[in-house]
C-alpha cells in the first residue's frame, strides 16, 4: 500500500457511549505509530461485547456493516479490535482494502518471539483464529477466575486473577504469552505480567499496530 499516513477504521466490538473508552485502542496505536490516522466506531446493542459463540454471531452483521462504511468513507484499512477476529474472513471477501484482526496479529507476533505459546483470554479455550495460527506451538490456554467478559477485567480482582493465570502459563512451560482479549490492552496489563511474572507478553492491539504500520512502508 505504501502510504505515509494510513487512514484506519477501527471497530470496537463492545457498545459504549464513553468516548474515552471507545477511542482508547486508537489512541494507544497512534501514540506508538504516528503514521496511523484512526477513527474508532463501535457496534450497537452489545454492551458486554463478544465473549461466546452467540454474541459473536450477533456481532457479525454489525461488524461487516461498519467495515463497509469505513471503506466507503475512504479508509485505507480496517482493524477489528477483538482477539476472536470476528468478521475478518468475511470482510476480506467483500472489501478491497486490508482487514486486520487482533487475534491473528497477536498469534503471528508471538510465534516470532517464542516456541511455546500460552494464551491468556476470557474464554475457556483460545480464540479459533489464534489456535489456527499457533498450531502445535500452543501449549495452553487459560482464563482468569471470575472473568467472563471484557468488563470483568476492569476490576482490581479481575486484574489480580489475570496475573495469577499468567503465572500458571509460565509454570506450564510457556515462554511467551499471547493476550487473547483486547480488553487486556485497555487495562494495560502487559507490562505488569512481564515485570511480575517474568515472561514475554504480546499485546493483541499493539501487535495489530505493527501490521498496520507495515502497510505504510
Amino acid at each position: 500500500m505504501n502510504k505515509l499516513n494510513l487512514k484506519v477504521g477501527l471497530i470496537r466490538v463492545l457498545t459504549t457511549e464513553d468516548r474515552d473508552f471507545l477511542n482508547k485502542h486508537g489512541k494507544i496505536l497512534q501514540g506508538l505509530f504516528p503514521n496511523l490516522e484512526i477513527e474508532s466506531r463501535c457496534i450497537p446493542d452489545q454492551p458486554e461485547g463478544i465473549h461466546d459463540d452467540e454474541t459473536e454471531k450477533l456481532a457479525l452483521p454489525k461488524i461487516l456493516s461498519l467495515a463497509k462504511e469505513f471503506e466507503e468513507k475512504g479508509k485505507d484499512a480496517v482493524f477489528i479490535s477483538c482477539a476472536a477476529d470476528p468478521g475478518v474472513i468475511e470482510a476480506r471477501k467483500i472489501l478491497r482494502i486490508p482487514v486486520i484482526g487482533a487475534g491473528s496479529s497477536c498469534a503471528s507476533v508471538a510465534l516470532s518471539l517464542g516456541n511455546k505459546i500460552g494464551v491468556l483470554g476470557i474464554t475457556e479455550t483460545a480464540p479459533a483464529a489464534m489456535v489456527e495460527i499457533l498450531g502445535k506451538r500452543l501449549v495452553k490456554s487459560v482464563k482468569p477466575k471470575e472473568v467472563d467478559t471484557t468488563l470483568d477485567l476492569n476490576t482490581a480482582q479481575g486484574k489480580k486473577n489475570a496475573l495469577i493465570a499468567a503465572k500458571d502459563l509460565k509454570d506450564s512451560g510457556c515462554d511467551v504469552i499471547a493476550l487473547g482479549c483486547t480488553g487486556m490492552t485497555t487495562i494495560d496489563i502487559r507490562k505488569d505480567i512481564e515485570e511480575q511474572v517474568g515472561i514475554k507478553v504480546v499485546d493483541a492491539v499493539k501487535a495489530a499496530g505493527l501490521i498496520l504500520e507495515y502497510l505504510t512502508l
